[in-house]
């Protein structure tokens, strides 16, 4: 075979074993039998006969006991038939007879990778950072998974100051930082970059976020005016402000700071529903700021996912304040009339309160909208019977009580009403025949 044929055909087939990558092509050959048998060891190979190969290999070997490439052929065919340890022995030989050829170190990091030997992996990749800088990527992901929790964050640091952040890192700086013994390490390389990045915005957002879940208000403040000077166009400062000013009792400079962050299409929206939740607890008993509160929800009137006013409802619900859950209801139903739940919860609102009236009329339009729902005909009978108007109670009542399946509970309910407004249009035995019937379906029910 033609020289030069076979080195370009021994090329190629060296290179499909790592593919997009360039291995050794000067391969000397000392004479036509170790050629021969490299060509076979190639041959074998490629047809994933690897016990051939690797008789072939020792063959040249024999003839050649101090060829790099030999011994790193030799360690591709021990990893493909899964032999680890002499695979690695034979990358690892080949190493010693030549240090400077990447591969061979690749191939025990591949070696290492396949048995989850991380901590030797580490040292490989340390050897393979000084061919390609791109193994400090690798390196870290090693760090991780052998939990040298230090390190990695250095290298991360490191790495997002030279080649800049990825979601992967950090990712795992997140991980590591739930650890608070890590926290000092990170808050020292973040007041560095501050100083080092004065208008780089993320570094102050995660410093804040660290003096804020460590209690650390006042640090977090400082730094809070620090990104308020540098970048005045901030949004992320209002956030920490607005909490400063809820603990100092600055009700008027937190909606300022509030209706930033609202109106932010920086800031996350878990961030702004967290913002609405703490001022809604500052506001319980503070009338005056109602309308600010109106005003907040309505930079959720697009959010599908959490219906603000409607839990804002709820939250009132259930500290019995029913002129305040009823307003907050009623905005919901503004724009979602056709939430079932929210509308019994305002007719709920509405019986706790005693507004007998309004309820008798909301829920006699309800019936309108949704002849089939029971629950609107009993809270338009129990209306109509607190009116004393038993006959409109009794005939709702009847028509209403023939919706319910499968619901005890407000079977028990209808029965109760429709002996009221019996007892009210003076006929006992109905009452006491209803009367009975409730209190044999709450037997039944326990």
């Amino acid at each position: 075979m033609n020289k030069t044929l076979f080195s370009f055909f021994l090329t190629l087939l060296l290179s499909s074993t790592l593919p997009a990558q360039t291995e050794p092509d000067d391969i000397a050959l000392a004479n036509d039998e170790f050629q021969n048998a490299f060509y076979e060891s190639l041959l074998q190979k490629g047809i994933e006969n690897y016990d051939k190969a690797i008789t072939a290999l020792e063959k040249c070997k024999k003839m050649q006991p101090n060829n790099d490439v030999v011994y790193f052929e030799m360690g591709k065919n021990y990893l493909s038939q899964k032999k680890y340890k002499d695979a690695y022995d034979s990358f690892e030989k080949a190493t010693e007879i030549n240090a400077q050829n990447m591969w061979y170190w690749v191939g025990m990091y591949d070696v290492c990778y396949e048995t989850k030997d991380f901590m030797q992996a580490i040292v490989i990749v340390s050897k393979l950072i000084q061919f390609k800088k791109e193994y400090k990527e690798e390196l870290v992901a090693l760090y991780m998974n052998t939990q040298q929790f230090d390190k990695a964050l250095l290298l991360i640091n490191e790495l997002n100051d030279t080649v800049g952040k990825t979601d992967q890192r950090e990712t795992y700086k997140a991980q590591i930082l739930r650890e608070t013994k890590f926290q000092n390490t990170e808050k020292e390389n973040l007041i560095a970059q501050i100083k080092k990045f004065p208008k780089d915005e993320s570094n102050y957002i995660a410093l804040i976020f660290l003096y804020s879940e460590n209690n650390e208000e006042d640090k977090a403040l400082e730094i809070t005016k620090k990104l308020e000077r540098e970048i005045p166009s901030s949004d992320w400062a209002q956030v920490s402000l607005f909490k400063h000013h809820l603990n100092n009792n600055e009700g008027i400079k937190a909606v300022e700071s509030m209706n930033k962050v609202l109106a932010s299409t920086k800031v996350d929206s878990k961030i702004k529903h967290r913002i609405l939740n703490e001022f809604l607890i500052f506001t319980k008993d503070k009338p005056e700021f109602d309308k600010d509160l109106e005003k907040a929800i309505t930079f959720f009137d697009s959010d599908k996912e959490v219906r603000v006013a409607k839990e804002i409802g709820k939250f009132y619900h259930s500290k019995s304040n029913w002129d305040k859950s009823i307003r907050f209801y009623e905005i919901h139903l503004n724009t979602n009339a056709e939430d079932i739940e929210t509308q019994l919860l305002l007719l709920q609102a509405y019986t706790e309160k005693r507004d007998f009236i309004t309820l008798a009329k909301k829920s006699d339009n309800l019936q309108e909208l949704y002849p089939s729902q029971p629950q609107f005909y009993y809270y338009s009978g129990l209306a109509y019977n607190q009116l004393s108007q038993f006959k409109k109670a009794k005939d709702v009542l009847e028509t209403g009580i023939e919706y319910v399946l499968n619901d005890a509970a407000l079977e028990i309910n209808f029965n109760i009403q429709l002996g009221e407004a019996w007892a009210g249009l003076g006929d006992q035995k109905k009452k006491e025949s209803y009367f009975l019937k409730a209190d044999d379906l709450m037997k039944r029910k326990k």
